[in-house]
């Protein structure tokens, strides 16, 4: 159930559409007698999608996302292990272009195959299976191995988690997989904005993990984003919207301990 409502009302929290929604109410309502009202939402819901796309609104609070842990300092020592969580390639498009397409977390599958070279010792996870609302069939880790050999990386050195669907899967699976040892060092890879919600799972999950934050997008709170337009200002807000609603519910749910985890 938390599956389906984080993909349905999840979808109709997002800053633009739920803007959106109010906006098309709006205009049903000018042809009812609450026709001021309908023209008061429509007005309302453009101006503020206006303002939230010109803005740094975005940007404001997804850097509050990815300042919240650091960049991974190497000189602590070798990791027994590395956890890559999915996101980063598309299984539709990959799947109907016939080679892996990256999505907006590509980074994620770059920065495995840096640390797959420094450390040729490490124990290497990724994390993903289909994540689609309805069970498309098609998984993200079915396209993992191609892109690793492009990179060099042979696959043996990679192991795959297929069954989880969200992050606390990806938790709880990756422990139940690999099994970590006391007083082994992992690596958790995965996005910036992402990772606080990532920590707290794992967390939850009794798995102790450092944090490898990679893909960042915004170099400053109020970092301009002009020329991008309203559509980029949107996005980033969405993006941003989605981790924070992620952050609240996960707490509520009782898949994290902590509302806004930290190192």
């Amino acid at each position: 159930m938390f599956f389906v409502l984080s993909k349905t009302v999840g979808f109709l929290l997002l800053p633009s559409n739920f803007l959106l929604f109010i906006a098309l109410a709006g205009v049903v309502l000018l042809a009812t007698r609450w026709k001021r009202a309908g023209l008061c939402m429509v007005i309302g819901a453009v101006v503020v999608l206006a303002m939230a796309g010109l803005l740094p609104v975005g940007t404001f609070l997804i850097h509050g996302l990815e300042s919240r842990f650091p960049k991974w300092d190497a000189s602590s020592g070798a990791p027994n292990g590395i956890i890559v969580l999915g996101n980063a390639i598309s299984p539709k498009l990959s799947s109907a272009f016939g080679e892996p397409v990256f999505s907006g977390s590509g980074s994620r599958m770059l920065a495995m195959a840096k640390l797959a070279r420094a450390y040729p010792n490490a124990r290497i996870v990724y994390s993903g299976g289909d994540a689609s609302l309805f069970g498309s069939g098609i998984r993200e880790t079915d396209f993992v191995y191609p892109v690793l050999e492009s990179l060099g990386i042979a696959r043996e050195r990679v192991q795959l988690e297929t069954q989880s669907r969200n992050t606390a899967e990806n938790a709880a699976f990756t422990k139940l997989m690999m099994k970590p040892k006391p007083g082994e060092r992992w690596l958790l890879v995965t996005s910036a904005r992402h990772m606080p919600r990532a920590i707290g799972c794992f967390r939850k999950a009794d798995f102790h993990v450092e944090a490898y934050p990679v893909g960042w997008r915004a170099a400053g709170a109020l970092d301009s984003q002009w020329e991008r337009g309203v559509a980029d200002g949107l996005e980033r807000l969405d993006a941003a919207a989605y981790e924070w609603i992620g952050l609240l519910a996960y707490r509520l749910s009782g898949r994290t301990a902590e509302l806004f985890p930290s190192p």
